[in-house]
């Protein structure tokens, strides 16, 4: 269960009782800001693309998406997400709980710069009903980033 990989991988730094479990879903960014209280800019959710044929993740704030030109421009290639029912093969989760924590020794980890906006966030911690409260800091330690990015633009409402 990839909620208890993230346990064990926090379980090094100690941090692995802030893990926040819920009784409903936080598998969706709407989800998971109903499930905490709490606006959905804070909730990170981690998008998975291929780049190359090789996994990397984002992590943005959840008022953000892709701007494709943007995706463009950094990675000299098309945003190609992955698809949802290989997800858990090239990642270690789950659509729903896919987070930049405990997961597979080639998967690159990338910050969007959305996430500077925020002082702390939520990202999930591999199961669809978990998330941990992070500074960026935090964020950027725990899940071993490659650094940040501009990929993202402000979601329409």
């Amino acid at each position: 269960m990839s909620l208890m990989r993230v346990k064990e991988y926090f379980k090094k730094y100690g941090i692995q009782d802030r893990i926040l479990e819920f009784d409903k879903s936080s598998a969706t960014v709407m989800d998971a800001a109903k499930a905490i209280g709490c606006d959905e800019c804070l909730i990170a959710k981690t998008l998975s693309f291929f780049i190359a044929d090789k996994p990397i993740l984002i992590v943005t704030a959840g008022n953000m998406k892709i701007d494709n030109r943007k995706f463009k421009d950094t990675f000299n290639c098309k945003a190609k997400m992955i698809p949802s029912d290989i997800v858990e093969e090239y990642v270690g989760h789950a659509v729903g709980g896919v987070c930049p924590f405990a997961v597979n020794e080639n998967v690159k980890v990338y910050l969007d710069e959305s996430l500077k906006n925020y002082d702390y966030v939520y990202p999930a911690c591999g199961s669809s009903n978990s998330a941990i409260k992070l500074t960026i800091s935090e964020l950027k330690k725990y899940s071993n980033c490659i650094g940040f990015v501009d990929v993202c633009k402000k979601i329409d409402n």
